[in-house]
């Protein structure tokens, strides 16, 4: 439901800018990769069936050596899963919000569109997955899969997922991009976590990390508050259905 967008984001964010690996409880009664998966597809089909869209306030920071910046933007999730932004507030480098900030919001804007979402979600389809184990987060058990991505593609992610034990639902992604994003960038990391909205798991922040040549280390940090869901849609009314019943 969520995880289609954030590849790219993030991928984009690392290339123009640029959270240390958790250790996981293995055991013997952990599920299968792929029941784990399995369940995740499946209750994950359910929630996105239930999406009536929603929106959330979220802060931009960025840094490297030289410079910084920040951006407020309000982002409103449509139904059908694409995204409209409104800029709040922006402050700092002018260059990195034109080259930085500008770029993600349009990234994310056209990865949210259906022709784009099927190939970076984190799927069987772009990544094989292997059990490593279980490990206890704030928001509860979870199980720890990692991700392998079946294509060389700067869009797709080499890491770790967390998948809730209960709802089934990814709670944090931390890897990084399966191809460098461009010569100038290397050793980009990230971490991506999310939180619980109703039955939704929403993003909640991310963290990229990242070396720029002649920059140096730069960092990103995007956190998101405020979530209001759209409230359900009303079942339509058959006017011939209520004149039958007057009658």
């Amino acid at each position: 439901m969520k995880r289609n967008i954030i590849i790219p984001l993030i991928t984009l964010a690392a290339a123009m800018f640029p959270p240390a690996t958790a250790s996981s409880q293995t055991s013997d009664s952990a599920p299968s990769a792929d029941d784990v998966v399995a369940n995740m597809m499946r209750l994950d089909a359910e929630r996105r069936s239930e999406m009536r869209g929603y929106t959330v306030v979220r802060r931009y920071a960025a840094v490297n050596r030289d410079r910084r910046a920040g951006m407020m933007v309000r982002v409103n999730a449509l139904p059908d899963g694409t995204k409209q932004f409104t800029i709040i507030s922006e402050q700092g480098s002018s260059s990195i919000r034109k080259h930085v900030f500008y770029k993600i919001l349009n990234e994310e804007s056209q990865a949210s569109r259906s022709d784009a979402r099927d190939s970076t979600r984190i799927t069987p389809a772009n990544y094989t997955f292997k059990m490593v184990g279980r490990e206890t987060l704030d928001s509860g058990l979870a199980y720890v899969l990692l991700i392998i991505p079946r294509a060389d593609n700067k869009y797709l992610v080499d890491g770790r997922i967390w998948i809730d034990a209960k709802d089934y639902s990814i709670v944090r992604i931390e890897g990084r991009p399966a191809r460098n994003p461009s010569f100038w960038v290397h050793d980009v990391h990230f971490v991506h976590t999310y939180q619980r909205v109703a039955q939704f798991w929403l993003a909640s922040s991310t963290d990229t990390t990242s070396e720029v040549r002649l920059f140096g280390p730069s960092e990103l940090t995007i956190t998101n508050s405020d979530y209001a869901l759209n409230p359900p849609e009303k079942n339509a009314v058959n006017p011939e259905s209520v004149a039958s019943l007057v009658r």
